[in-house]
C-alpha cells in the first residue's frame, strides 16, 4: 500500500479516536439533563447510544490504520461512518428533547416512553436523520469488513 494511503488511514484513525471521546463526553453531559427532556425514556436511550457509539468509534479508530483500503474507499468509509453515527444520535437527541417522534422511534411498542406525535416538520426531520443513518452505516461497515478481509496477514513463514 502506498505511503500516503497509510498516512491517510492513520490520520483518519486518529480522528475516529477523537470523535469517540467526543461521543463519550456528549453522553456523559447528556446524562445530566435526562430528567428534563420531553421524553426522559428516549433521553436514556440517547445516553446509552452515545456511549456505545463512542466506544465503537474508539475501537474502529484503533483498527483503522490496519485496513487495506485505497484512499477513496477509506474516505467513503470514514465519512459514512461519522455521518451515520451523528445522524442517528442527532435523531434520538432531537426526539428526546422535543418529546416527539413516535412515527419513527418506537422503543416498546407502547406509549410509556412518552413520545408524542410532533409537527410534520419535526417528524420529517427525525425520519430523515434516522433513515439516512442506515445505508451510510452499512456502507461504512461493509468497507471496513472488506478492508479487514483484504489486509495483509503475516504468514507462518515470515
Amino acid at each position: 500500500m502506498p505511503k500516503n494511503v497509510n498516512s491517510s488511514l492513520r490520520h483518519q484513525g486518529q480522528r475516529l479516536l477523537q470523535m469517540g471521546i467526543v461521543f463519550i463526553l456528549y453522553s456523559s453531559l447528556e446524562g445530566f439533563v435526562i430528567p428534563h427532556f420531553g421524553s426522559p425514556r428516549v433521553g436514556l436511550s440517547t445516553h446509552t447510544l452515545g456511549a456505545l457509539q463512542g466506544v465503537l468509534l474508539l475501537a474502529l479508530g484503533l483498527v483503522w490504520p490496519k485496513l487495506s483500503l485505497r484512499a477513496i474507499a477509506s474516505r467513503v468509509a470514514f465519512w459514512c461512518l461519522l455521518y451515520s453515527a451523528l445522524a442517528i444520535l442527532g435523531a434520538y437527541s432531537i426526539a428526546a428533547a422535543w418529546g416527539v417522534g413516535n412515527e419513527t422511534i418506537v422503543l416498546t411498542g407502547e406509549l410509556p416512553h412518552g413520545l408524542r406525535h410532533g409537527t410534520a416538520l419535526q417528524e420529517t426531520l427525525i425520519k430523515i436523520l434516522s433513515y439516512s443513518s442506515a445505508p451510510t452505516g452499512l456502507t461504512a461497515f461493509a468497507l471496513v469488513l472488506w478492508g479487514l478481509c483484504s489486509a495483509d496477514t503475516p504468514s507462518i513463514h515470515d
